[in-house]
């Protein structure tokens, strides 16, 4: 179990070791790197997913470690509630970022249009916290599109039983 925290609340997730262990491994090496402390949600999209893990609040990325191959085709479905990791157009590019579906987004799954977007994990406790966060007024910044108007900080991340 991992708890994000947030200046909105935490929110606890579950991993999908068995279905996708490479991309797991990945989100909990960050966690333990401290690398999602002072991240935030800087894309977030209403009934689509809110996307973070990877800027800070002056929209600047922080460092990563190498890409990883993208497990998508796990059998596993972006359905509301899960986390996914968030890529470049380039298939094996997925790196710190992840999201979060606010909707079931099948769309995004392996097959469906490209390789897909692959899930790793889902939220067991404080969706409200989720939801809370897809509602709060977005607008562009620093080139990019649906950003919180004001920051919503990772201000931690840390694994528990």
């Amino acid at each position: 179990m991992i708890t994000i925290k947030t200046n909105h609340g935490d929110i606890s997730v579950e991993l999908f070791d068995e279905q996708a262990p490479l991309s797991c491994e990945n989100f909990r090496q960050y966690v333990k790197d401290g690398h999602f402390d002072g991240t935030i949600f800087h894309r977030v999209i209403p009934n689509f997913m809110i996307q973070g893990g990877g800027m800070d609040e002056n929209m600047t990325s922080k460092q990563t470690r190498a890409p990883i191959k993208n497990e998508a085709d796990n059998g596993l479905s972006n359905e509301r509630g899960t986390l996914a990791m968030a890529r470049t157009m380039v298939v094996d590019s997925a790196t710190a970022q992840f999201f979060i579906n606010l909707s079931n987004n099948d769309f995004l799954d392996h097959g469906t249009r490209d390789f897909g977007y692959a899930v790793f994990g889902r939220v067991t406790d404080g969706m409200d916290v989720v939801d809370a966060i897809a509602a709060v007024p977005t607008g562009n910044r620093a080139g990019h599109q649906d950003v919180p108007v004001e920051a919503v900080t990772i201000t931690g991340a840390k694994i528990g039983e």
